[in-house]
């Protein structure tokens, strides 16, 4: 079983270098797919409302016979609960779902920046933080104006800003503004999703240098930019290579070689914080 290294928030809590994405991963099947990731290490487990698989996590925690403490467990608010009192009722409804006292890390999943009740959801996250419900308050797909209208009305900065982050889309400057605000960065679709990443002349030719796969150099970039990389799989074998990648370090040259491979529309569904509208 792999032991991943932990980092600590601006919070004071601690949240695993690497995650277990579970999109699209549901049901019995599900159970087991993701009882499979925690006996082979992962702590950290990734999940939302609108994955519609918030009881699918709980039940491998309680399956996985390991104490609740041991996880790090993240769920999302979806966009249709950004009003205060919404907001409030869905995090509840996400603890009950998943069979737990509390969550670890809860996030919002879009700013909806032309809905505008990202700062009262924000502030209902804070609030169910004052109650013991989450530890960690944090954020998904917010540009640095999101970032900083909600510290400047709450008062508190986001734990974690967990955004669009694979080779075609490097997103130098918001992990250097998440930086600046003393913010962790965590990458969804940190492999990139089937864009073709993977295939990458320059990351097979890694690969083959230091005698791992495709995924686990691109992962190896994550880490050592300082983003936590939350891949997603279902397939048990890359469950557990993907976990291998705190055995080696690739070069700074080499980084800014994957770097390299950003694109102008490297987003992979071309979702805009600024305008995406979820799930509608």
């Amino acid at each position: 079983m792999v032991k991943i290294p932990n980092i600590t928030l601006n919070d004071g809590y601690k949240l695993p270098a690497l995650g277990l994405g579970t999109y699209q991963i549901r049901g019995g099947e599900g159970v087991q797919q993701i009882l499979a990731a925690i006996k082979d290490g992962y702590r950290a487990l990734d999940t939302a409302t609108n994955y519609d698989n918030e009881g699918v996590v709980g039940e491998a925690i309680r399956k996985s016979g390991l104490p609740r403490s041991q996880f790090i467990v993240t769920s999302k608010l979806p966009g249709k609960y950004h009003e205060y009192n919404e907001a409030t009722k869905a995090i509840q409804e996400s603890i009950y779902r998943l069979g737990i006292d509390y969550l670890d890390l809860y996030l919002i999943h879009w700013p909806l920046p032309k809905r505008n009740h990202y700062v009262e959801a924000f502030q209902a996250m804070i609030d169910a933080k004052k109650r013991g419900l989450i530890r960690s308050v944090g954020v998904s797909n917010f540009e640095p104006e999101h970032l900083d209208r909600v510290i400047k009305e709450t008062g508190v900065t986001p734990a974690v800003n967990q955004i669009e982050i694979h080779p075609y889309w490097v997103q130098e400057r918001m992990l250097a503004e998440d930086q600046k605000r003393g913010i962790v960065t965590e990458a969804w679709s940190p492999l990139g999703r089937g864009n073709g990443a993977i295939q990458e002349p320059l990351i097979q030719k890694l690969a083959k240098k230091y005698h791992k796969n495709a995924g686990q150099i691109i992962l190896r970039w994550h880490i050592q930019r300082g983003i936590v990389p939350i891949p997603k799989s279902r397939n048990l074998n890359h469950q557990r290579t993907n976990l291998d990648v705190f055995n080696f370090d690739l070069t700074a040259d080499e980084i800014k070689e994957i770097n390299g491979l950003n694109k102008q529309d490297g987003r992979i569904d071309g979702q805009d914080p600024n305008v995406y509208e979820e799930f509608d």
